[in-house]
């Protein structure tokens, strides 16, 4: 119990001493007389994280506005009101409203899985309307993202260049090998980027002249060809070995260990693994435990390895089975032969395992009142009423020709 309260006492002393050193970082940054937004970009998925640089001492807590242009009479308002509030990121629907995927901690602003719609003006400031700091977010979208696979001797996208401005990729570095003890694949995700003389002056960059294309610094006569560079990702292959697990002495293990190793299958990964039973024709989507788009991530299916090179999203337009570019796995129309166990390695290491059965749904009997028999009422209904409309055009127009 003394040991408890000691431990109680030291996470308040660390927490009031976090409070202090972000209370030090605004004493030391003045906010601007002016109000600038920093460009900052993200591909479609990702959780982003935008702190307030600078706010009065005398503010306690921060309230963030959302509009889609500079001046808009549209503002959403960011708030959970005290500063608290902390979401689950494993329970937030991708489309869903940035209202449900937000949250405010040390009076910076959190959103989880942004979607392109999320793109625009982001302002902290208090509930009065005074701001001290904004961003300008560009969200870019994965639907037509392009993709290169060095290891068939595919390359990124080449700069275009014009007279007033140039389109070009910024690359992040390479993830680490999703797999180890056996070949394994990296990633490489690009964003588009624009450089140009013509940029608003204020916003800010990294770079003087050069912002990401989806920003609102970009003149609008140069955003339709932003718009036609789309971001890009290179997958190559790795080989990268195992982390050795300490493992005790002997004599050193629990007695319960030892017998509950008793039952294991030696060829089965020692992995939590998730039961599911799944009906048959419908789709299915496998999320791995704890990943986000930006991680290294990859699936197998029992001991078969499932390989971006082979079952990337848009590789082959008849895939029925495909990763997304988020990291999801993707069965459509589920089969019986899709039943096995699917592991999920995240960060070069295997963490979790699905094991999938597949059941028929039960046929029942349909009646008057259920929706799919109304749709199709009212379906065949104003089929034949269109026919019917069609019929009785085409004989007047005869009678009346003859």
């Amino acid at each position: 119990l003394p040991g408890a309260t000691i431990l109680l006492c030291m996470v308040d002393v660390l927490h009031a001493f976090a409070i202090e050193e972000k209370g030090d970082v605004f004493k030391k940054m003045a906010c601007p007389a002016f109000l600038m937004f920093d460009n900052a970009a993200y591909l479609a998925d990702m959780t982003f994280e935008l702190p307030c640089n600078c706010k009065p001492e005398e503010v306690s807590s921060v309230i963030w506005y959302f509009q889609e242009k500079v001046g808009s009479h549209k503002t959403t308002v960011l708030t959970d009101f005290a500063g608290t509030m902390v979401v689950d990121s494993g329970h937030i629907r991708a489309g869903s409203d940035v209202l449900k995927r937000f949250s405010i901690r040390m009076f910076s602003l959190i959103v989880f899985r942004a979607q392109e719609t999320d793109s625009g003006h982001y302002l902290c400031g208090t509930k009065k309307g005074d701001f001290f700091y904004g961003y300008d977010v560009d969200v870019q979208p994965t639907k037509h993202i392009m993709v290169a696979f060095v290891d068939r001797g595919q390359h990124v996208q080449d700069d275009y260049t014009e007279k007033l401005f140039s389109l070009f990729t910024t690359f992040w570095d390479w993830t680490r090998c999703d797999r180890c003890g056996v070949r394994g694949e990296q990633r490489r995700i690009g964003l588009c980027y624009l450089r140009s003389t013509q940029l608003h002056p204020r916003y800010r960059a990294a770079v003087p002249n050069v912002t990401s294309c989806g920003s609102k610094a970009v003149p609008t006569h140069f955003q339709h060809r932003g718009r036609l560079r789309r971001p890009e990702v290179a997958i190559r292959s790795c080989l990268t070995p195992c982390l050795k697990e300490e493992v005790p002495e002997e004599g050193v293990q629990a007695i319960s260990n030892v017998i509950s190793k008793l039952g294991e299958k030696p060829w089965l990964p020692r992995v939590p693994t998730q039961f599911h039973k799944h009906p048959i024709g419908s789709d299915l989507i496998i999320a791995c435990p704890g990943a986000r788009p930006e991680h290294a991530v990859a699936w197998d299916k029992d001991s078969v390895r499932l390989y971006r090179s082979r079952y990337l999203i848009n590789v082959n337009k008849s895939m029925r089975v495909f990763i997304d570019h988020g990291n999801h796995l993707h069965i459509q129309r589920v089969r019986v032969s899709d039943r096995g166990t699917y592991f999920c390695w995240r960060e070069g290491k295997m963490v979790a395992g699905f094991r999938l059965s597949v059941m028929y749904q039960q046929r029942r009997r349909r009646t008057l009142n259920d929706p799919e028999t109304i749709y199709a009422i009212k379906a065949i209904g104003m089929s034949y009423i269109l026919i019917s409309i069609i019929f009785i055009v085409i004989h007047v127009c005869r009678c009346c020709w003859r």
